[in-house]
């Protein structure tokens, strides 16, 4: 999660950090950008899990409730690589002793989230909690750190072309075989969670590692690139522009062009079927119907899917970084918002630990006042906290059980090799 603030109307900047790599502090909108970036993926969050039920709520309302499912998340998936580069140097990757180190602090992160998101999925709340995944999206990402963005790039598309299909055809042997039940019954996390455990979270689970990681991949990517540049920016705005209308635009051809694919996923659903190309509406896919391959509702792992969620989310980060890098009053008004977004893995357990102790069953489902009042209030908890303090509490307490990879010794330098020459 961010630890970066800045700006004159902000609290005081931080001096620049390492894990830039840069040796300077970078642009004060570029990390003040993703911040905003991540408090949006907060708030749909929020719409998704205390928000209207968009299939019940007609009008702006439900449109904008649809809008939140599958693309927060994603846009959190993005901003998980994103994270990941900055912790291990952004535009020089770190070597030697600080790549140890900072090895060792994203594995030990990995494993804290890991054991955070299992006990928040403990407490029997109808959320999907995505804090487990990210442990192993790092775990899984961490030996492409120094990759440079265009090598980044080309792995994530072809994780986004490959691994859909690769997990339909693994989900089919899961439905139709036995032998997920006998890793499961193997496994301790299922056994301590209650759920189907590392089955869950590679395969069946809400954000399964299989068709997420291209998510992470190209926030990794993003990265890379020089966003100090205006051009950089507008290029990438439009990548994501376009990769969103290939996603969104190529579902919507399929299901209005070929009167069978829809007559295929209507047979197998009771949802409205042409809002397939962009709404969780139609339902769930199911494993033998090989036309749900071609819809690109938000949670339903295919490619087209894939393309339209993080073309949304690369859009999004692109445009919180240039508007918050070129206008000053921007920072200040959406203050509130970064805020939450500095505090981000804060409010995301907290928002669910209200969840539960509220007893609020129905998610999504409760009137829009709740949901208002819980940014109200988070907004407030956060521009509040971050008044007296650097790091919201839990990104604090992160920081010092990570701050634990110091202790880990250092590999020794290996051995110059020596040749020995015959006379």
């Amino acid at each position: 999660m961010s630890q970066y603030i800045s700006t004159a109307a902000l609290p005081a900047p931080h001096p620049a950090r390492a894990g830039d790599g840069e040796g300077r502090r970078p642009g004060a909108g570029r990390l003040v950008g993703v911040d905003l970036a991540r408090g949006l993926a907060v708030f749909g969050m929020f719409a998704a899990h205390v928000g209207p039920d968009p299939s019940t709520t007609g009008g702006i309302t439900g449109f904008l409730m649809e809008l939140s499912h599958g693309r927060a998340s994603a846009l959190f998936a993005v901003l998980a690589g994103f994270s990941l580069v900055l912790m291990t140097g952004r535009r020089v990757p770190k070597t030697g002793r600080d790549g140890q180190v900072a090895v060792a602090r994203i594995l030990i992160r990995s494993a804290v989230l890991l054991v955070l998101g299992t006990a928040l999925t403990m407490t029997g709340t109808q959320i999907e909690v995505i804090l487990a995944y990210y442990g192993l999206y790092f775990v899984l990402a961490l030996p492409l750190y120094r990759l440079r963005a265009r090598t980044l790039a080309w792995l994530a598309a072809g994780a986004v072309l490959v691994l859909p299909q690769a997990l339909y055809l693994v989900q089919d042997s899961i439905s139709n075989g036995t032998w997920a039940e006998r890793v499961a019954a193997h496994d301790p996390l299922a056994r301590i969670s209650g759920t189907d455990g590392l089955i869950d979270l590679f395969f069946t689970g809400s954000y399964p590692v299989l068709t997420w990681m291209p998510f992470v991949l190209a926030g990794m990517a993003v990265a890379r690139l020089d966003l100090g540049s205006a051009a950089v920016l507008r290029r990438l705005a439009a990548v994501g522009c376009a990769i969103a209308v290939l996603g969104y635009g190529g579902s919507w051809l399929a299901l209005n062009l070929f009167h069978s694919i829809s007559a295929a996923i209507g047979a197998s659903s009771d949802g409205p079927v042409m809002s397939a190309w962009w709404s969780d509406a139609v339902g769930d896919p199911t494993g033998d119907t090989p036309a749900w391959l071609l819809v690109a509702a938000p949670h339903s792992e295919t490619t087209l899917s894939i393309l339209g969620n993080a073309g949304v989310a690369i859009a999004v980060l692109a445009a919180c970084i240039a508007a918050t890098d070129a206008l000053p009053r921007l920072r200040r008004a959406a203050w509130p918002v970064i805020a939450v977004g500095r505090i981000s893995l804060t409010a995301y357990v907290l928002h669910i630990a209200v969840i539960w102790a509220l007893g609020l069953g129905d998610v999504p489902g409760s009137p829009l006042p709740v949901l208002l009042g819980f940014v109200a209030a988070f907004m407030l908890l956060a521009v509040v906290w971050l008044r007296f303090f650097q790091r919201g509490p839990l990104e604090y307490l992160m920081s010092k059980v990570t701050g634990l990879a110091r202790l880990v010794p250092e590999s020794p330098a290996p051995e110059p090799v020596r040749t020995s020459s015959t006379q």
